[in-house]
């Protein structure tokens, strides 16, 4: 067999393969959606999503407090995590090329495969104990502090990839490189920094454990920051292990309602930042 029909074969071969792992991805994904559907659709209606949670065999029974537990906390995360995060970014791309960059950059690597239940442990030592009981702004805490490497990284490599043509084109002008920075670098790379922030909501979406010693749950509506708040999370964690079969049911139907709040919140931001870029 000669060297270019070899090499052909290898370039089949390993287009073939790369494209059955992407296939085997996507199917994964579906399947999982398809399998959370098909277990959550059966117990949604109006009353579920409009009511908060009754007792067992009582009509009526639903998460909505739960829902507006989890939009409450999520806004809470978002508002710690993401300036926090896009500020460290920023730091790292443009100013972080020195012992002190490499130093925040390994720890902001370690805080990310950190597992959730440390900083939940964490935040629990230093707000919850001293104020002497759960609350929804120790679980925003928490969750901020899960989003910040993921948003902090993400804004640095979206940064990175941003041409230095813009930046010297922005000095050239006079502008000072802090204006620079905000006004075209950043500007320029919003897409990628707006998904890696989605990204992020979407892991702080889905975490329970930071949340059982922080913010716990609450059988009923409510939005004091200082007290205890429900999260779908927690509702689903609550519901999966009782024993009754109807408690099952509303924790798939929770389930599909997370998932469908994520999904719905990332095409959202896709649309956004698209269209935003097309105008610019």
């Amino acid at each position: 067999m000669s060297n270019l029909a070899r090499r052909k074969l290898v370039n089949t071969a390993m287009t073939v393969i790369t494209g059955l792992c992407a296939l085997f991805a996507v199917a994964s994904l579906f399947l999982i959606l398809g399998y959370i559907f098909w277990g959550g659709v059966r117990g949604l209606s109006l009353s579920f999503l409009v009511n908060s949670p009754k007792p067992v065999g009582e009509p009526g029974s639903g998460i909505a407090n739960a829902i507006v537990g989890s939009v409450i906390l999520i806004t809470l995360g978002s508002m710690v995590g993401m300036p926090v995060g896009i500020l460290a970014g920023i730091y790292l791309s443009e100013f972080g090329s020195n012992k002190f960059g490499l130093l925040l950059r390994f720890l902001i690597d370690t805080l990310t495969g950190t597992p959730s239940i440390i900083v939940g442990v964490f935040v629990w030592t230093v707000m919850v104990h001293p104020m002497g009981h759960f609350s929804a702004l120790s679980g925003g805490v928490a969750l901020g502090i899960m989003m910040m490497p993921i948003v902090a990284r993400t804004t640095e490599e979206m940064i990175r990839l941003v041409p230095h043509s813009l930046r010297e084109a922005g000095l050239a002008l006079g502008a000072p490189r802090w204006r620079v920075t905000l006004g075209v670098v950043l500007r320029t790379a919003a897409s990628g920094v707006a998904t890696g922030a989605m990204l992020a909501v979407a892991r702080i979406a889905g975490e329970t454990a930071p949340l059982l010693f922080t913010a716990l749950g609450l059988n009923y509506l409510s939005t004091n920051l200082l007290q205890p708040m429900a999260s779908l999370t927690f509702q689903i964690y609550y519901y999966a292990q009782s024993p009754y079969e109807e408690w099952h049911d509303m924790a798939w139907a929770a389930t599909l309602v997370l998932v469908t709040m994520i999904l719905v919140l990332n095409i959202a931001v896709k649309i956004l930042t698209r269209n935003r870029h097309q105008q610019a």
